[in-house]
């Protein structure tokens, strides 16, 4: 009979190996261990920092923006890998006029390495804003808390509110660690089968 814990870590495993699956295809199996690490890693780093006087390593931009340079980067090799020269095709849409070549070469070659930076900067993003706004309205309800008299009954107020942002931003943590998951699947999909 399995514990809870077991039970939690197998759920985690099928909902990676069903998002993988239908992501990326039977091709995606073999980078299974990678996207599963991430997304476990970015899960429970999003959600330790929902523990009082603890430190969420996804707020921080540098660490972020490596994950996402290095899912970047080992996309763009992995492109390579299976595509050789070929995986530049991808710069210059079929169908495309010969005359805008020039123009649409490189605003895809832009769109293609801001993938890097927006992957990071979302993550950020979300991650430093929830936090900072839980950690404002819990240092406002502890001031009113603090008042007392009168005003020790209205503090209850903003105490709900941190009650149930705290819930609200557990959300946000699973939410992003999965929608960092699915656009690493998405771009492996994409420089595997060259979309």
């Amino acid at each position: 009979m399995p514990s809870r814990w077991q039970s939690f870590l197998e759920m985690i495993y099928e909902f990676v190996a069903n998002l993988v699956e239908e992501q990326i295809g039977q091709s995606g199996k073999k980078y299974f261990p990678f996207i599963f690490t991430l997304f476990t890693f970015l899960l429970f780093s999003n959600l330790i920092g929902m523990i009082p006087y603890s430190f969420t390593t996804t707020s921080h931009l540098i660490v972020t923006f490596t994950l996402s340079v290095s899912v970047f980067l080992g996309v763009t090799l992995i492109g390579f890998q299976i595509h050789g020269i070929h995986f530049f095709s991808f710069l210059l849409p079929p169908g495309a006029p010969l005359a805008l070549a020039p123009f649409l070469v490189v605003i895809e070659l832009v769109s293609y390495s801001f993938r890097a930076i927006s992957l990071g900067v979302r993550l950020f993003a979300n991650m430093m804003a929830g936090h900072a706004l839980v950690n404002i309205l819990s240092g406002f309800a502890w001031t009113m808390l603090s008042v007392g008299g009168i005003m020790y009954i209205v503090s209850a107020i903003p105490a709900l509110v941190v009650f149930a942002l705290i819930f609200l931003e557990v959300g946000v943590a699973c939410l992003q660690a999965y929608v960092f998951t699915i656009l690493t699947c998405i771009y492996l999909n994409d420089a595997i089968h060259l979309h």
